[in-house]
């Protein structure tokens, strides 16, 4: 009897503990959906020497579960992408930021950043353009 309850009482927490965290990972099964309002941003004509320039995407997460963001990755040093690192609840937005430093790039420059999470798309390429105007 005593086994009985002591498997019953096991069972009843991994339930418990199984969705506890699949409810807090995922929403309820349901899957983060990311739209952005655009993926590209053009800087137009810039100073070689005026300082690093920055630029917003905002995005919302259209899912019915929370959206996580695993990383924002650059293709060089000169571009650096800051992200949401707390999960953006169904509803909710927020912006990835993009920095570019021209000093020493003068001309011109497209940039991309890949932007990974767990919504729908799961892999998403932001693009900076513009053109360096020299010191």
């Amino acid at each position: 009897m005593k086994i009985k309850a002591l498997f019953g009482m096991a069972f009843a927490a991994s339930v418990a503990f199984a969705t506890t965290f699949g409810l807090m990972a995922g929403g309820g099964g349901q899957k983060a959906s990311v739209k952005f309002e655009n993926t590209v941003h053009d800087f137009g004509m810039i100073k070689e020497d005026g300082g690093p320039v920055s630029c917003e995407f905002p995005f919302k997460n259209e899912g019915g579960g929370n959206l996580i963001f695993y990383e924002a990755k650059a293709e060089c040093g000169c571009t650096k992408p800051e992200y949401p690192k707390a999960p953006v609840s169904p509803g909710k937005g927020g912006v990835i930021k993009v920095s570019y430093n021209p000093l020493g790039r003068p001309g011109g420059f497209t940039k991309v950043v890949t932007v990974k999470c767990n919504g729908n798309p799961s892999k998403v390429r932001l693009k900076i353009r513009g053109t360096v105007s020299p010191k």
